[in-house]
């Protein structure tokens, strides 16, 4: 049933570099990688990460500063500090030596049932079935699953895995080869929002494409979610070419990353308490003030940058509470929006 699926993934995808160097290690950094990204960005930093970290042992050793620097370019840090905290576990717990029994994996801080799925299924090559958004939507659609997507839909993939009612081809065998080969399908032909059903390999199996239900399945309900407006005031201090700045919290957004000091002037949200709000007497310095927009969950941001010196921003600020930096983006955790306005002012 899955040969021709097989032999497809294998002629167009045997190349990604964590499956040309295959191991548990090697895994486990992929698949947390892949998370909430796209293949060709973990390509393109897998290996420099690898370089630093060629070992759990390395990674254990390693601070979650160090290995915030090692992550940037592949975005969502809290990964790279998952990552980190499974190799310290691993280390104290295991020996270092990563088990390869779920329900063990998942005791794991930083290792999630996805995760500890595709380190049993995909790295040891034993019987697993590792659901990601691409094989949750593969799976449903090839066996007609019409079950809400989220968490309602994987639980009812696995209890009919596990109850032997789809995927009895899957043994340990062929564990790794199939996982994979679901992934790409899921990533190449049977997209979210279109899915290129003539050249599947597996249109002459898939349950959806012989009921013309493909369009409805996963069952998506659509989530309203609120936007909010946000002015926020980013204050630029250089001295001795160093950038004044702050880490932040684990209650912030972008924990353990460094932003310039930042502060509130203006939101529709009455409750967000991420910043501190700006002093009154600084707007009338921000006319004519270079600003830019971004975003992050559910702010839309406008960002004023207001550059002051240390002795200036000591009138408005308790400097006690930051610290220079330096402009050094590749070995500094800088926040992305941080990085774009010292580009612009500096």
């Amino acid at each position: 049933m899955y040969k021709k699926l097989l032999s497809w993934s294998n002629d167009q995808h045997s190349h990604l570099p964590w499956r040309v160097n295959r191991s548990l290690y090697v895994t486990l950094v992929s698949e947390i990688m892949l998370q909430q990204t796209t293949v060709q960005t973990v390509v393109n930093h897998i290996d420099k990460f690898l370089e630093k970290y060629p070992t759990l042992e390395s990674l254990a050793q390693s601070t979650e500063e160090e290995v915030c620097i090692a992550w940037k370019g592949l975005g969502y840090y809290r990964r790279a500090r998952n990552l980190l905290n499974a190799a310290k576990e691993i280390k104290e717990r295991f020996n270092g030596d990563i088990p390869v029994d779920i329900e063990t994996l998942k005791s794991i801080k930083g290792i999630g049932d996805y995760t500890a799925n595709a380190i049993v299924g995909i790295g040891a090559g034993k019987k697993a079935l590792a659901v990601d958004a691409n094989l949750e939507r593969v799976i449903a659609r090839l066996f007609a699953i019409d079950v809400v997507k989220g968490p309602k839909l994987q639980k009812e993939i696995y209890r009919r895995f596990y109850d032997k009612e789809i995927l009895k081809e899957l043994t340990n065998k062929n564990s790794r080869k199939l996982n994979e080969a679901f992934m790409d399908l899921g990533r190449v032909i049977c997209q979210s929002r279109k899915a290129d059903c003539l050249i599947c390999p597996m249109n002459k199996s898939c349950e959806s494409y012989k009921l013309g239900k493909v369009d409805l399945i996963p069952n998506v309900q659509s989530k309203t979610v609120e936007k909010h407006d946000l002015e926020l005031l980013r204050v630029v201090v250089v001295k001795n070419k160093k950038v004044l700045g702050y880490v932040k919290s684990s209650k912030q957004w972008l924990h353990g990353q460094i932003e310039v000091p930042t502060f509130i002037i203006k939101s529709t949200d009455k409750k967000i308490v991420q910043y501190p709000k700006a002093p009154s007497k600084l707007k009338n310095l921000m006319e004519g003030k270079v600003s830019f927009k971004s975003s992050i969950t559910k702010y839309k941001i406008t960002n004023h940058i207001l550059e002051m010196s240390e002795k200036e921003f000591s009138k408005f600020f308790n400097s006690d509470d930051f610290d220079f930096y330096k402009k050094d983006f590749d070995n500094v955790n800088f926040t992305t929006t941080t990085i774009k306005l010292l580009n612009k002012v500096l």
